[in-house]
Parts: structure tokens; C-alpha cells; sequence
């Protein structure tokens, strides 16, 4: 009895293990899917770990941190509560809750966030800037100045600070403090964007137009991708009468943020005034498919059409506007004219009846002529005067974006290329593609493989970790059991090879990269020669060290195991493009840029036609400042079909980098 309850005991003891093993195996996967940004799939792994252990707080706090990402701020709050329920000490998860009430405009609660905060890690800047931000957005400017005040005196070479007490005293319009504070902190860091911005606005308050135009021109020097300062440079610049230079911003404008209402709405009123009048109803087309009903845009439109001689056209938008304001007598006017070219005379006298009976001055209906005054007149966006229809719009108030300091900061959701490496070859059973109809991922090893295994699904040659959808997941987990049942069953070896190799696939799609290594172990040692195992293997070592840096885990000895696979691979397989360009990027990992260019070069020697190869040469190029042989290569990329390198050579001939 006494030995059956030690074994009893025993059992406990080890199924609790395995059950701690496994949480511990599921965290580092849904923290690696996180850190390679595949947030789907990591709240696959938190919600497992929560429906096992629902009081443990990490698990809370990593899936809220997901759905921030993926725009889920609601989500991210409940989870962040759920998290702070359980484990109220930790102000990570204070600050990840309060930029979640930032996105949702929640700032009186993210202030409370910021308070916890603060009562935990007094030392923190950031959460001080963010709580100051969040009071600049209740307008609580004597609270501003109070938090500035105490991070001055803790920071005081901070220029962010200044900065913020600068566009409070802007916000109080109290331009003499805001410029002084500016100038505070421009001189302790000249480069900040948001600064010079602030100069800028505080110069087009006074109409200083030449000052505007040289603090904004700094600013986007500092920070090129602000859409706000190319706009407010270009009514700067319409003032100095340089109407070129303010098309080209607007212009600027429409490449960065091309549904940009200003933007549209300016350059087709400069195009209007410059004669561009076919070019300028394009963009007023434009501004009217954003906002049917803007009867400015509607009235300028049909000018437009009337000049070019679309008399119909004219008329209809001339009929819109009219709907909405019955007297505005210089519409009717225009369309009586637009009426009397067609030959439709009743219409024309109907229209010039309700003018006479109003008993409008003779000259109402004449085209206002365009001055120079009147180009260099503005409006409010939110202001509707039809007698200002000819003037330039600008925001009904200028705001500095504010950057709060966070490591939850959101991804850049844009279609800027970052300028980095394309990732490694590897296996997967989803097929790759890099832009080029024709083009497929071809290894003679691979294809050789699924003819000769039948794999449960083909395996493809893939670039970069797939993004894996909810149903996607669940799909490769289900079929990771799928092979565990069946490698419990196999007793053939060649069989067992097989599926063990597949499983490795399947867990490695999933981010579980220890089970995969774990698994590839496996196959090595039935197949050592496998150029396949070895590949497959250093690729998952790669990933795991990515996520291992980022922890501050030394490396060294893991990646010189990835190195040593890559050299039997290559042994075993000599002429494999795809291995020289995985191999060339862990040199270029590591800041070894000779090395990496000379393994691209030997990819592109086994084959000619791999773009990636071009493309990862240029970026190493560049990062030796060779400019002319990365553009070059960057071009050939290009012509390959990878289009993306197309706004990288556009970057580096911008900015002269």
C-alpha cells in the first residue's frame, strides 16, 4: 500500500512537470511568434496558456500586447485589466494599457495608468512625457507646466520637455514662452523635427512667411514622411509667391498620403490659378469622390468644367451646390450662362429672373478675378463661405503629432519599404512568391523529397516567416498532432524518417522552433546526410537566435552551430543558390559584410535570375557605402520583378545616404 502510494505520488509529481514543461514551451513559442511579429498566431499560444493557467499574468499581459498590434485596442484593455488584476506591481503593463487608452482617446484614463506608473518606477521619463501628452490632449495646460517643471528638474538636457511646455504655451497662444521654450531645446538637441515644426507655427501665426518656410524646410529634413509640414510649407511658399516650389510640395503631399483632402483641394486650386485645368478637375474629382457633398470642391469643379467647355458637367455641379444654398446668386449666375451657350433660353431666363428679383448688384455673376491677395487668402476646412471658394483651405488648427515614448508605440502602417535584408530560404508547406507570376522556388532536394515521401502536404521553398491567419493556426496544430499519432504508430524507418522531417516542417511554421530543432536532431541522426536536415535545422537556429538576442541571451555558441550546418549543407549540395544566400545573410547578421557579399555572389553565380540575392547584395552594398554597385544591384532586383527595391534606390538618391 505504502509503495503504491509512492508511485501514485510519483505520477503526480511527473504529469505536473510535463504540464509546467508545456506551459513553459507554449510561452516561448507565443513570445517568439510575437517577436517575428505574427500576432495571430502568438494569441493561438496565450490562449491555450489562459485556458490552463487563467491566473498567471504574463500570458494576459503577451495577448494584449498582440491585439494592440493588430489594432485591437478594446481587447488590449481588457487583457491589460486582467493582467493588473493579477499581478498589479508591474508597470509595463500599466504603460501597455494606458497607450491602449491613448488610441481609443481615453486620456483622463491613461493619466491614471500614468499615475501607477509613476508610483512604481518614478524614474521613468517616458511615462512623465506620456502623462504630460495625455494632459496637452484635456487641455490641462497648468498641469503640463507643474509635470514639465519636475522633469526639468530631474532632466534637465531633455528636449522633449521643452518642447511640450512650448506647444502648451502655442496651445494658450502665448507665442513669446513657446518661441523661448523652443529655443531651450533646440539647443540641446538641433535635430528634433517637432520642434522646428513648432518654430514654423508660431511664424505663420505672424505671417512670417520666409522664417515659416526655413524652420518647416529644417523639419522635413529631420523627418521627411510629416505630410502636416509639406502642406503648411506650401501656403508658406504661395505667399513668397514660389508656386513651384509649393506644387512640388503638394505633390510631395500626394505621394506620401495620396487620399490627403488638403492636399488634393490646394493643388487643384494652384493648378486652377496656374491654368492647369484639366489637371486641376482631376484633383477636384478627386475631393468630391472623398466628400460628395463639399460644395466648395463641387463649385470649383464646375468653373472648371464651364472654362474647358463641359457645359453639362458644369451645369449638373452647378445644380448641387444650388440645391444646398437656393441664393447663392453667383452660382445661378454662372449657370444661366452655362445655359444660354446650349441654347436652353427658358432655363437661362429662370435663373436670371432670381437674380433680378433679389435685386443683386449688376456686377454679381462676373468671375472674380485671381490676385494675388486673393491666392494668398485661406480658409478653415470646417469653414463653408461660397464667397471664399477660390481660397486655399488649412486645418482649423495646427497640432504636433505627439510621439509618446513607448515601447508600445504600433507598427509604421504605411507602404514605405524598411530598408532590411530579405529573410532566409526555408521549408514550408505554403508556396512563395516574390512578386513574378512565372517565378517558383525550385530545389532539386525538395522536389525529390515529396516524389519520393509523399508528405501529407507538398512541401515549397518559402522567403521570410508566413503571416499565418486564425484558421491557419489551428490547421497546423491540428496537424502536428496528426504526425505525433503517426510517428507513435510507424515502426517502418524510412516512414518514421518521413514524418518526424514533416513534423519538424509543421512546428517550425508554428514558431516552435525548439520542437522543430528538437525533431530535426532526430532526422540528422537517421539521415546524416540529408542536406535538407541540415539546412532546415541552421535556418530554425537563426530564427531562435533572433528572438534569443532580442532577450539578451549570448548567442555566440548557437550561431557557430547554424554556421556548421550551413557548411554540410553546402557540402552536400554544392550548387544550391538558396544556401549561399541563407548562409550570406547570418555573415550579414552578424555585420560581416565582405563575407555576405561574397555568398550572394555565389547565389547569383548558381543562379542568375534570384532576385533576392541582388536585392540582400545591394542593402550590404549600401551598408558599406557603396552607393553606386547597391543602387545597381537594387535595380537589377527591380527588373526581376522585386518592385519593393524600386523605393529603396528612390530613399538612397533622396536623402544622398
Amino acid at each position: 500500500m505504502h509503495r503504491k502510494l509512492i508511485l501514485f505520488v510519483f505520477s503526480l509529481f511527473q504529469l505536473f512537470a510535463h504540464a509546467q514543461f508545456n506551459v513553459e514551451r507554449l510561452m516561448t513559442s507565443g513570445q517568439i511568434a510575437l517577436h517575428y511579429e505574427d500576432y495571430v498566431l502568438s494569441m493561438q499560444y496565450f490562449n491555450q496558456i489562459i485556458a490552463l493557467k487563467p491566473y498567471l499574468y504574463q500570458p494576459w499581459q503577451y495577448r494584449a500586447i498582440a491585439k494592440f498590434y493588430l489594432d485591437d485596442y478594446v481587447g488590449a484593455e481588457e487583457d491589460a485589466n486582467e493582467a493588473i488584476a493579477l499581478n498589479p506591481y508591474i508597470e509595463d503593463i500599466y504603460d501597455l494599457r494606458a497607450i491602449a487608452r491613448i488610441r481609443q482617446k481615453k486620456y483622463d484614463k491613461a493619466i491614471e495608468d500614468y499615475d501607477h506608473a509613476i508610483r512604481l518606477a518614478p524614474t521613468n521619463r517616458n511615462y512623465w512625457y506620456n502623462r504630460a501628452a495625455c494632459r496637452m490632449n484635456n487641455k490641462d495646460y497648468a498641469a503640463i507646466h507643474r509635470d514639465i517643471d519636475s522633469m526639468v528638474a530631474r532632466w534637465a538636457n531633455d528636449a522633449n520637455a521643452y518642447t511640450l511646455n512650448a506647444e502648451a504655451f502655442l496651445q494658450e497662444k502665448d507665442t513669446l514662452k513657446a518661441a523661448e521654450w523652443l529655443d531651450r531645446g533646440l539647443k540641446l538637441d538641433p535635430y528634433d523635427a517637432a520642434s522646428w515644426t513648432m518654430r514654423a507655427y508660431i511664424s505663420l501665426s505672424r505671417k512670417q512667411w520666409r522664417e515659416a518656410d526655413s524652420f518647416l524646410s529644417k523639419a522635413i529634413h529631420f523627418k521627411p514622411k510629416s505630410v502636416d509640414n509639406y502642406l503648411n510649407r506650401a501656403i508658406a511658399r504661395i505667399n513668397l509667391n514660389n508656386l513651384r516650389g509649393a506644387m512640388a510640395d503638394y505633390d510631395m503631399t500626394l505621394d506620401l498620403e495620396p487620399n490627403n483632402f488638403l492636399g488634393h483641394y490646394n493643388r487643384g486650386l494652384l493648378r486652377m490659378q496656374l491654368g492647369d485645368d484639366n489637371r486641376a478637375i482631376a484633383d477636384f474629382d478627386y475631393v468630391v469622390r472623398m466628400e460628395p457633398n463639399n460644395v466648395m470642391a463641387l463649385f470649383n469643379r464646375a468653373i472648371l468644367q464651364d472654362k474647358t467647355g463641359n457645359l453639362r458637367a458644369a451645369i449638373d455641379d452647378y445644380t448641387r451646390v444650388i440645391r444646398q444654398f437656393p441664393n447663392f446668386w453667383t452660382g445661378l449666375s454662372y449657370r444661366a450662362r452655362c445655359y444660354r451657350r446650349l441654347g436652353l433660353t427658358a432655363k437661362a431666363e429662370q435663373d436670371e429672373f432670381k437674380i433680378f428679383k433679389a435685386q443683386m448688384d449688376k456686377r454679381l455673376g462676373l468671375q472674380p478675378r485671381w490676385t494675388k491677395s486673393k491666392l494668398q487668402a485661406v480658409r478653415k476646412r470646417s469653414e463653408i463661405n461660397l464667397e471664399k471658394y477660390n481660397q486655399m483651405v488649412v486645418p482649423d488648427e495646427n497640432e504636433v503629432a505627439h510621439e509618446y515614448q513607448s515601447r508600445y508605440r504600433g507598427r509604421v502602417q504605411n507602404n514605405a519599404v524598411q530598408a532590411a535584408f530579405m529573410p532566409m530560404f526555408h521549408l514550408s508547406f505554403l508556396p512563395y512568391s516574390n512578386g513574378i507570376k512565372s517565378y517558383q522556388a525550385y530545389d532539386r532536394e525538395v522536389e525529390n523529397f515529396n516524389r519520393t515521401h509523399r508528405p501529407l502536404h507538398t512541401l515549397y521553398l518559402a522567403c521570410g516567416a508566413e503571416q499565418l491567419t486564425a484558421e491557419q493556426s489551428k490547421f497546423y496544430f491540428q496537424l502536428t498532432d496528426t504526425l505525433s499519432a503517426l510517428l507513435t504508430a510507424q515502426h517502418d524507418g524510412e516512414r518514421l524518417k518521413s514524418l518526424v522531417f514533416q513534423r519538424a516542417v509543421a512546428y517550425s511554421m508554428l514558431q516552435n522552433y525548439d520542437a522543430a530543432i528538437a525533431d530535426l536532431d532526430t532526422y540528422i541522426g537517421l539521415d546524416s546526410t540529408s542536406s535538407l536536415g541540415y539546412w532546415h535545422r541552421a535556418v530554425c537556429q537563426v530564427l531562435m537566435n533572433g528572438y534569443k538576442a532580442s532577450t539578451g541571451t549570448d548567442i555566440k555558441l548557437q550561431e557557430a552551430g547554424a554556421q556548421a550546418d550551413f557548411s554540410k549543407a553546402i557540402a552536400l549540395q554544392r550548387h544550391n543558390a538558396y544556401l549561399y544566400f541563407d548562409r550570406a545573410n547570418l555573415y550579414a547578421s552578424q555585420g560581416a559584410y565582405d563575407k555576405a557579399i561574397a555568398h550572394y555572389s555565389l547565389a547569383i553565380k548558381n543562379d542568375a535570375r534570384l532576385a533576392e540575392a541582388y536585392y540582400n547584395r545591394g542593402m550590404a552594398y549600401l551598408k558599406q557605402n557603396d552607393r553606386s554597385r547597391g543602387i545597381k544591384d537594387l535595380s537589377k532586383a527591380g527588373e526581376l520583378g522585386l518592385y519593393s527595391a524600386y523605393s529603396i534606390i528612390k530613399q538612397n538618391r533622396s536623402t544622398g545616404k
